[in-house]
């Protein structure tokens, strides 16, 4: 087993090792941003009977489909388990499984391997689960060439023309208070735990459920109390005796619209554009009335004579982290090691959390007299969004470069990218700010061709890099 090269992320996979080691599979775990050559080298010289890759950012996709091109290449017989929060049966069906016809077996989650394993080093058993899922998967595919039976999308030039429609008129940015870098040091981290959404963490181990109800469910409950008893002890540990660093940049930078792009002044004379972030459009048919959204759209355009500004962030609670994961893993505790990186990640959103509350109270100050809880702040009932790159709204991962550089993350946060834009530590989080009353979440979804090809241009990329850095179902 291994997280694929460029992604640092191995939760769910290290829960998997940790599920088929209780069901007497030997599992090689070779770690995180494993090159795909390694992996089959070690699955030779280690006479394996499955390979297993994980990923969790987009960028991913492309790595496992490389590897199983790779197996078929060196005419392998091995079949490739493949999992992790970005991977999906039609992302499978259409882009791995064509690469590697012996066997290639989407995972959803940890409670499945260990069935899908037992199946494939079992002779007999391999070859009739090998059939049915390559059946399943030439079912993906000739429902996916004969399309939807929803509404076809729409060009992109109709989307432009159906854009979310701001009054700029009726609207008066806010300045920000404190312009420019902003660079948050050692962040106490007594201060994260109230923002602490613990909903996801319970997810993480697969407990499915909202917290705090999850507690008392009647069949997960036992299970969901033990685990929250486990985690706040170890919190507690880890506040106390400063385990980890938290740290957080936020940059505050004259901006205008452009198109479907956000142009980034280098100083409020806005005469010189020191950045072009680039964002993708709906192109789903919209009733009547529904806009093509796309987040440039909630800046005030280029052409127009407000100064509106836009924000960026980075921000980590892994620094610091190694030492304490490796004391607990020469300890064979697996347990208390998964235990620790999934808190961190929970403490980095937790610092997202605080610093947007800071910069929209004080720092931009859009929303200075907001007053709301911190309950209500984990459930983003406040004016502005922060969507990040990878996710629904800017599915995209290569575009971290720019806000990296723009805030100087590796210098301020101390954070660095991986090839494959995953950023280290894992326990990181980095987006942009939106202040607009307006501005919301939404999903990107399915893009045609054409927004590839504009898309790849404005970025001065080829439509095959591009669409190696897009979702299956989006691009």
């Amino acid at each position: 087993m291994a997280t694929v090269k460029g992604d640092v992320h191995d939760i769910g996979k290290n829960i998997v090792g940790v599920v088929l080691r209780c069901n007497h599979f030997e599992v090689i775990d070779l770690g995180v941003m494993v090159p795909g050559d390694k992996i089959l080298d070690t699955a030779i010289e280690q006479n394996v009977d499955v390979i297993g890759l994980s990923g969790l950012i987009t960028p991913s996709l492309e790595e496992m489909r490389l590897v199983a091109a790779e197996m078929k290449r060196r005419n392998m017989d091995l079949p490739l388990m493949i999992g992790g929060a970005t991977t999906s049966p039609t992302h499978t069906a259409l882009r791995i499984e064509p690469e590697y016809q012996n066997g290639v077996f989407w995972v959803k989650d940890a409670s499945r391997a260990v069935g899908v394993a037992r199946k494939l080093v079992d002779g007999a058993a391999r070859a009739t689960f090998h059939q049915e899922t390559a059946a399943n998967y030439e079912q993906l595919r000739v429902r996916r060439a004969a399309g939807s039976s929803r509404q076809a999308p729409v060009t992109l030039e109709a989307a432009r023309r159906n854009a979310f429609q701001v009054d700029w008129d009726a609207y008066k940015p806010v300045p920000p208070a404190e312009p420019g870098l902003t660079v948050f040091e050692n962040f106490p981290l007594a201060e994260l735990v109230p923002f602490i959404d613990w909903t996801p963490f319970f997810q993480s181990w697969e407990l499915s459920g909202r917290f705090p109800e999850i507690l008392d469910d009647p069949e997960k409950g036992p299970t969901a109390r033990s685990l929250y008893e486990d985690a706040r002890n170890m919190l507690d540990r880890i506040v106390k005796e400063n385990w980890l660093e938290a740290r957080a940049t936020v940059g505050l930078f004259p901006a205008a619209a452009c198109g479907d792009d956000v142009l980034v002044y280098s100083d409020e004379s806005r005469e010189r554009v020191r950045e072009r972030l680039c964002f993708l459009r709906q192109q789903k048919a919209k009733a009547e009335g529904k806009a093509n959204l796309c987040l440039a759209d909630f800046v005030a355009p280029s052409d127009h004579e407000l100064e509106d500004h836009i924000g960026l962030f980075a921000v980590t609670a892994g620094l610091g982290i190694e030492p304490h994961v490796d004391a607990l893993e020469v300890a064979n505790d697996d347990y208390g090691s998964i235990l620790l990186k999934a808190l961190a990640d929970r403490l980095a959103e937790a610092l997202a959390e605080a610093i947007h509350c800071r910069v929209r109270r004080a720092t931009w100050g859009y929303a200075a007299d907001e007053t709301l809880a911190n309950d209500a702040l984990i459930h983003e009932a406040y004016k502005g969004i922060r969507p990040a790159p990878g996710y629904p709204a800017c599915p995209e991962h290569s575009e971290k470069r720019k806000l990296f550089d723009l805030l100087q993350a590796e210098e301020n946060s101390r954070m660095t990218l991986t090839g494959g834009y995953a950023m280290l530590p894992a326990a990181s989080v980095s987006g942009y700010y939106f202040a607009h009353p307006q501005s919301h979440y939404f999903v990107v979804g399915e893009i045609l061709e054409d927004q590839v090809a504009d898309y790849a241009q404005r970025k001065g990329l080829s439509v095959e890099d591009i669409q190696r850095l897009l979702p299956a179902n989006t691009g």
